[in-house]
């Protein structure tokens, strides 16, 4: 499959490259999951883990790492300024695009996802192991905090609605709908109410992977994002789900495979404004 027809092609590597390149010194395989544990049943060999709950978000209030603390995990893991960072893991790499996204409120532009995630490198039966890699410590210099390049707050959000800004709703249609309060077969709790942001348009984030787990082709996300539902390059969009996760995705899609330059990911997401108090909802 071409990445050549993607605004930014140099954001997905295959399979093939990251086997070219598991030596590599200036390339870091990142692999992060939903499943904490899935690293360490057989990675990519060379593959660090960073866990999305205790390495990229604060541990006493509900936000990201700051500054300090993402130099410190850059340097654990032999990650400098200059080092490629690949990005793959389970869920069709919703969890990756995650991890690229947080990367993205430091400014780590050398970033990129393995196209396909682990589900497409063990179909394609390459190797795994259980060894952990030990890298050298690295030296990392952090800008602060830029968030609001990529992310969306609870009253931007609110701002948005009230001018009738386009959101995509990246949830299941059961969530959407205000049925459920998470996806099926995971526990119904986290927020009061269930509904959708008024005005947001319904897209599951997984309508944008191939069932290999790749990426649709530029043609496949255009007919989707842009025949089907009316969005266009020029909008300014907010991407959500139910802890910003899945949305994240989405926002990859947009912001990279199709060059939407102002797309934002409300991490809030519904977990946050399905217990706001004074806020719409719709069903």
């Amino acid at each position: 499959m071409t990445t050549q027809s993607y605004a930014h092609p140099e954001v997905l590597v295959s399979t093939d490259w990251v086997a070219e390149h598991l030596e590599d010194p200036q390339v870091r395989i990142v692999e992060s999951n939903e499943d904490p544990l899935l690293y360490s049943t057989g990675h990519i060999p060379g593959a660090v883990h960073i866990d999305w709950v205790t390495d990229l978000n604060d541990q006493v209030r509900r936000d990201y790492l700051d500054r300090e603390n993402f130099e410190k995990l850059m340097a654990r893991h032999g990650i400098s300024n200059e080092t490629l960072v690949v990005f793959y893991g389970d869920k069709n790499n919703w969890w990756a695009c995650y991890a690229l996204w947080v990367f993205q409120l430091f400014g780590h532009e050398k970033a990129a996802i393995m196209n396909g995630g682990r589900k497409k490198w063990e179909a394609e039966n390459r190797p795994l192991t259980r060894d952990v890699p030990k890298y050298p410590p690295a030296t990392y210099k952090a800008p602060q905090r830029a968030d609001y390049k990529v992310r969306a707050f609870r009253d931007q959000v609110l701002e948005h609605v009230n001018i009738n800004g386009p959101l995509i709703d990246v949830r299941s249609p059961g969530e959407y709908r205000g049925e459920l309060l998470h996806m099926p077969d995971y526990p119904q709790e986290g927020t009061l109410r269930g509904g959708h942001i008024p005005g947001a348009k319904s897209i599951p984030w997984s309508q944008a992977a191939n069932e290999d787990g790749t990426f649709k082709s530029v043609e496949g996300l255009k007919e989707l994002y842009e025949a089907q539902n009316g969005f266009n390059p020029d909008q300014s969009i907010i991407t959500y789900c139910r802890i910003g996760e899945r949305s994240a995705h989405t926002w990859f899609v947009l912001r990279y495979l199709l060059g939407y330059e102002n797309v934002r990911n409300y991490d809030g997401s519904w977990t946050e404004w399905g217990n706001l108090v004074r806020v719409p909802i719709e069903k």
